[in-house]
């Protein structure tokens, strides 16, 4: 059996979300009664979001790789970040792992590739929304990413570090965010949204609204994972 390896703790609530749902999808596909063998080193959320404000990127990718290399070390076979945020870095960081590394933002465009859609919006941390690592990939399948404008990114960033991360998740902060969506949709002329950070579909765990598709990054990744493990 091979065994994964999952950098958690950025952040703590959906790093449970995340082994909650390998757990589920594993034994769903399995139907064996058998379980999957993981290893999460939980590191500091922190220490990241720090260096990553401070524009210290190759810090960032020396951190993460380091925590990486521990999971290797602990036996993992294939590992994956649980969070959109370092992927900032993830280009670096493969080219340091000793372990093949799935990348939550592959497996998002792959997922809106199936779905056929065309222009999707962004949520997220503001260096997850004002990043390049996103419409990189995504461009390469002529799918274009809209972010939302400065003042939405500036609310949208603030709720998510000091509320979702902290596990705080208010109703008003849910409509807001919604209302949102509906100006992307009407301003922007998005087809669908990606959930950019993995903690907002804890917030927003609607599948659409009005007529909207949210893309689940933590349940896309999780099950780019599980299809891993069973490969």
């Amino acid at each position: 059996m091979k065994t994964a390896g999952i950098i958690g703790g950025i952040g703590p609530e959906s790093t449970i979300e995340y082994y909650r749902s390998i757990i589920f999808s594993y034994r769903e596909r399995k139907q064996d009664g058998s379980y999957p063998s993981i290893i999460i080193n939980s590191i500091d959320l922190k220490k990241m979001l720090d260096l990553i404000g401070a524009g210290e990127l190759t810090e960032v990718t020396e951190y993460l790789a380091e925590e990486v290399r521990k999971l290797a070390s602990a036996g993992a076979d294939v590992g994956l970040l649980a969070a959109n945020t370092p992927h900032i870095v993830f280009d670096e960081i493969c080219r340091q792992s000793p372990i093949p590394l799935l990348s939550i933002v592959e497996a998002t465009c792959e997922a809106a590739k199936a779905l056929g859609l065309k222009r999707v919006g962004l949520f997220g941390t503001r260096f997850t929304m004002q990043g390049r690592f996103y419409p990189k990939v995504f461009s390469i399948e002529s799918i274009s990413i809209v972010a939302p404008d400065e003042n939405e990114q500036a609310y949208i960033h603030d709720k998510y570090t000091n509320e979702l991360v902290q596990g705080v998740f208010l109703p008003e902060t849910r409509e807001r965010l919604l209302t949102i969506v509906d100006r992307l949709k009407e301003r922007d002329g998005i087809d669908s949204l990606i959930l950019g950070g993995t903690e907002l579909p804890l917030i927003l765990r609607d599948s659409t609204t009005k007529g909207i598709p949210f893309l689940d990054t933590t349940q896309i990744h999780v099950r780019a994972l599980v299809a891993q493990l069973l490969s």
